[in-house]
């Protein structure tokens, strides 16, 4: 036998009794109790071990965890996958997430010249490029028109109602794109959109051509139901689809969010991105969070608005407290989405080796938080020692100022 192949032998036997050794962690749900007590017992049942492995917090919750909390946690992974020639669409709602009542998401994907039809809805749409970019286009009640091409870490806001389309493009080795919609209500459905095609399918021809004043026989091609997501011509420049109409809208429908400067810690980063950067955006406001190994965005709330997640990259940990003694600990990696009900208190861990990165979102023009250490810092130092029994310079040394990420 060589040394490579004995070598491969004991890694293939060590990587075997490492898999054993995580499958056993999941079939036995205990923690260390009071006095050294082991809690809990294995399970004997029937199990789905991968995926109970991805959720440690769950299976076996931190002593601290308490009472009944809703689920506030979902995975696109989970979501219908909606299959279209060119592309893809799947949803996180109310109705798969029962707890997001203020927002909603989709997540879709647009090969290069694919295109997400002329379309409109009743509710507000925010949106945020993961990859690739696309061209967007819309029109406002007032003949006004918008076009801009948009790339990673770039975001648009339609308001409800406002028809509009997104195309995707064929950029730096990208087929297209693939981008984060929510929107400012967690009933919505994507499958209710206000669609072009779907409308003139519905549509008596003769009115149609009495409407735009040409021949029934120009509409003889119309597709007989929604087209959705289809392919498209290859867009050429962008000047050349900046239509005249009444002029430009006022305020434009896009924003480059990572040209923002950061607020930057010793473990992360913050872009805050609210209706006074991005003014179009008056329902949603929204912050880009980057948390190194190790780091916690600190223990804190948000006084306006319920809060809904999305995880870019790496994983996380989190923690939310409801009152009354009730506490839920939750795990999180990219691709899932994370909910925060109105005022709940809560912190993000980064729990693996690389940056965590994730989008929070509200239903509301402005970004509001409140930090826990400086609502400490900022009361009355013999009060905030009489709640928590910290000694006297212990309190003093809180910090007056907030800093969202702090280090491990």
């Amino acid at each position: 036998m060589t040394e490579i192949s004995r070598r491969a032998i004991i890694a293939a036997a060590g990587g075997a009794m490492a898999a054993s050794a995580t499958a056993a962690h999941a079939a036995a749900p205990e923690r260390a109790g009071t006095g050294g007590a082991i809690e809990g017992a294995d399970i004997l049942g029937p199990q789905n071990r991968p995926r109970a492995a991805e959720e440690p917090f769950t299976r076996a919750p931190p002593a601290t965890d308490h009472g009944t909390m809703p689920n506030l946690k979902w995975s696109f992974a989970d979501s219908h996958m909606r299959l279209e020639t060119g592309g893809w669409a799947r949803q996180a709602t109310i109705r798969e997430l029962p707890v997001s009542k203020a927002m909603a998401g989709v997540n879709m994907r647009l090969k290069a010249g694919a295109v997400r039809e002329m379309h409109w809805h009743k509710e507000s749409e925010w949106a945020y490029m993961i990859k690739g970019r696309a061209r967007i286009t819309a029109v406002d009640q007032d003949g006004r028109t918008f076009a801009d091409d948009v790339g990673e870490g770039d975001l648009w806001y339609f308001p409800g109602g406002i028809p509009h389309a997104i195309q995707g493009l064929s950029a730096d080795g990208v087929d297209g794109c693939e981008f984060l919609l929510v929107f400012d209500d967690g009933g919505f459905s994507e499958d209710s959109t206000f669609l072009l095609t779907d409308w003139l399918a519905h549509t008596p021809r003769d009115v149609l051509a009495k409407n735009f004043g040409l021949p029934e026989s120009a509409f003889a091609n119309l597709p007989d139901k929604e087209l959705y997501i289809f392919p498209g011509p290859r867009p050429g420049p962008l000047a050349a689809d900046r239509m005249a109409g009444s002029g430009p809208v006022q305020t434009s429908f896009s924003h480059r969010m990572l040209a923002q400067e950061p607020l930057r810690t010793r473990s992360g980063s913050v872009r805050i991105t609210d209706s006074t950067v991005f003014p179009a955006s008056v329902t949603i406001a929204a912050a880009l969070v980057e948390v190194e190994p190790g780091g916690l965005r600190e223990l804190h709330w948000h006084p306006t608005s319920d809060e809904w997640q999305y995880y870019l990259s790496g994983t996380g940990r989190m923690t939310v407290f409801g009152s009354e003694s009730k506490a839920r600990t939750f795990d999180y990696r990219a691709g899932d989405v994370g909910y925060v009900p109105f005022a709940m208190g809560h912190y993000i861990e980064n729990t693996g080796d690389t940056t965590l990165t994730f989008l929070e979102m509200f239903k509301s023009p402005r970004y509001a938080d409140i930090s826990l250490t400086q609502w400490l810092a900022l009361t009355p130092h013999s009060l905030v020692q009489a709640h928590t029994g910290m000694a006297a310079g212990q309190v003093e040394a809180l910090s007056a100022v907030k800093t969202p990420v702090v280090p491990g």
